[in-house]
C-alpha cells in the first residue's frame, strides 16, 4: 500500500511500454499471472465493447446487454478459456478458429467481424512457441470496431531482443496484451501484467470508490487490477529490469532461443522428431508412441538432470522442453541432451 509501490509501477510501466512499443496512452495492471492477466484484459474489452453498444456492464450487469461474439484459435490455452467462464462469456459458446501444425490460428479462416466481437490470439503457443498472425488479423479487427487480445503469457518478451523482435509484428497493435512476469523474467511466481492500450477502458472495468478510500493525484493501483489489497509486485519486477538493464533482457532472451535451437539440433540428430519449428525458446519432441513418451518422461523426472514436461499435441503425446531460467548455459543443454538421449535408448531396449 506504500506510495513506493504505486511508483515503482509507473517506473515499470514506463520501462515496458518503450521495450514494446506501446503508446503513452496504455495502462497496466500487476496481477496475479497469465489467467488473472487475461480476466483483466478481457474484463475491459467486455465494457468497452458494451459501453460502445449503449450499455454499462459494470453497473447492469450482462442480463439484457447486447451478446458479444468470442473468437479463439484451436490451439487456445486453458487459462484464455479460464478468464472468459469467469467473465460470463463462457468456455463453450466462443468461436474456434482452425490452428495449422504449428498451433497458429489460420487467418484465412476469421469468421466476419464486427464491432461486438474480441479476437483473442496468442504470442508464444505453450507447446510449440509459434506466434498467431497478428499483422493479417489486427488490421481486419480494427477496421470492423472489433476487439483484439493476445495471450502472450511469455511470447511478448521476444520483443526485447532485436533478433526475435519481428515475431511480434502486428502484436502491439492490439487493444490488450496478458503477460506472466514468472516466466521469461524470471521474478517470483504470483506476478502478471495486463496491459490495455487505452487506461480508460481499464480503470472504468475495475475502478472502485469508497469514502474512506481516498484518491490522490498519483497512481492508484487499485483501479487497474481486480484486487484492492495486494502485495506490492511491481517491486520485484522493477528489481529485475534494473538488474537486467535492456541489454541483459535481450541478451537472456535471445540466449535462451539459442539454447533451444541446440537442443532440437542435438534430439534430431539422435534420431528423434522434433515435432516444432523452434522459432522462440519451446521444443516439442516424441520418442515414439504415447506410452513410449510417458514412460521416457518419468525416467527423465526421475533421473533428476533436467525437468521435462509430457503434453498432448494435435493428438498425440509429446515431451515439451521450455528454455526460461536465466542461469541456463550450453554445458546445462549439453548434460542434459546426454541424459534424456542415455534414457530414450535404455528405454528402447527394455
Amino acid at each position: 500500500m506504500s506510495p513506493v509501490a504505486a511508483a515503482l509501477e509507473e517506473i515499470v510501466l514506463d520501462w515496458l511500454r518503450e521495450i514494446f512499443g506501446l503508446p503513452v496512452s496504455c495502462g497496466a495492471g500487476f496481477v496475479t499471472g497469465a489467467t488473472m492477466a487475461n480476466f483483466t484484459c478481457l474484463a475491459a474489452a467486455r465494457g468497452a465493447l458494451l459501453r460502445r453498444a449503449g450499455w454499462n456492464a459494470e453497473e447492469r450487469g450482462l442480463f439484457g446487454a447486447s451478446e458479444l461474439k468470442v473468437i479463439v484459435g484451436g490451439d487456445v490455452h486453458v487459462s484464455l478459456l479460464k478468464a472468459l467462464s469467469m467473465l460470463g462469456l463462457g468456455r463453450s459458446r466462443v468461436i474456434i478458429v482452425p490452428a495449422d501444425n504449428q498451433g497458429r490460428m489460420r487467418a484465412d479462416s476469421l469468421p466476419i467481424l464486427d464491432d461486438r466481437t474480441i479476437v483473442c490470439i496468442q504470442a508464444g503457443n505453450v507447446n510449440t512457441g509459434a506466434f498467431d498472425p497478428a499483422a493479417k488479423i489486427c488490421p481486419r479487427a480494427r477496421e470492423a470496431g472489433a476487439w483484439v487480445h493476445v495471450d502472450g503469457a511469455f511470447g511478448l518478451w521476444a520483443a526485447a531482443a532485436p533478433q526475435r523482435a519481428h515475431l511480434l509484428s502486428g502484436f502491439f497493435d492490439a487493444d490488450s496484451l496478458a503477460t506472466d512476469c514468472h516466466k521469461w523474467l524470471n521474478v517470483p511466481y504470483d506476478s502478471g501484467m495486463a496491459f490495455v492500450r487505452e487506461a480508460e477502458h481499464l480503470r472504468n472495468a475495475l475502478t472502485i470508490s469508497a469514502g474512506y478510500l481516498p484518491v490522490g493525484d498519483t497512481r492508484e493501483p487499485g483501479q487497474y487490477t481486480p484486487e484492492a489489497s495486494r502485495r506490492a509486485r511491481g517491486v520485484e519486477i522493477w528489481a529485475a529490469l534494473k538488474s537486467l538493464g535492456r541489454s541483459g533482457l535481450a541478451e537472456m532472451v535471445e540466449r535462451h532461443c539459442r539454447l533451444a535451437t541446440r537442443f532440437a539440433e542435438g534430439l534430431s540428430r539422435s534420431g528423434y522428431a522434433v515435432l516444432n519449428d523452434v522459432v522462440l525458446n519451446q521444443v516439442l519432441v516424441s520418442f515414439g508412441d504415447a506410452a513410449v513418451n510417458r514412460q521416457i518422461i518419468a525416467e527423465i523426472q526421475k533421473d533428476g538432470t533436467c525437468w521435462c514436461g509430457g503434453t498432448d499435441w494435435q493428438g498425440s503425446t509429446a515431451m515439451r522442453i521450455s528454455v526460461s531460467c536465466w542461469a541456463t548455459t550450453e554445458e546445462d543443454i549439453d548434460r542434459s541432451l546426454d541424459a534424456i538421449i542415455r534414457i530414450a535408448k535404455n528405454t528402447a531396449r527394455i
